[in-house]
């Protein structure tokens, strides 16, 4: 059974995470339609909470290693990109006042960069929106970890 810290490591919304605690995530199906319950039934607040439990984009010295996996492609890329990703980092944080959150699986450095330009032309509403959506893939992503570690023991 996936505890609290697992959840947390999920989707770092102690709201979620409560949410989700009494929910049916005895199938891999449930515990993704659950997920998909408990994200709909949050606030903006919770949203944040959970943004602030990532790293920056290409801030791997503040990333684990789980995130480091998942922000490869930041790893990989030039000294340029990961120039220019610190410095769409902060003008992203100064408009939005929230880290940049993008679901890095799978993308290079500078696919995230491209996406980070574009939605710094997003109102602060609608790039809260596009973030919260973020979240949610990258949760799902990452309870798909966890049922698979789960599984193996």
């Amino acid at each position: 059974m996936i505890d609290r810290a697992g959840l947390m490591h999920a989707c770092g919304s102690s709201r979620w995470v409560e949410i989700m605690a009494k929910a049916d995530l005895s199938t891999r199906e449930a515990m993704h339609e659950a997920a998909d319950r408990a994200f709909a039934q949050l606030a903006s607040w919770d949203i944040r909470e959970a943004m602030n439990h990532h790293p920056r984009i290409g801030d791997l010295k503040a990333a684990s290693a789980s995130d480091a996996r998942e922000q490869a492609g930041a790893a990989s890329a030039g000294d340029d990109v990961k120039r220019a990703l610190l410095e769409g980092n902060r003008a992203y944080e100064a408009r939005f006042g929230h880290i940049y959150l993008v679901c890095a699986t799978g993308k290079s450095g500078r696919e995230m960069l491209e996406i980070l330009n574009a939605r710094l032309a997003n109102d602060p509403e609608t790039e809260l929106a596009v973030a919260a959506e973020e979240q949610r893939k990258i949760t799902h992503l990452r309870l798909d970890k966890l049922w698979d570690e789960e599984q193996r023991t």
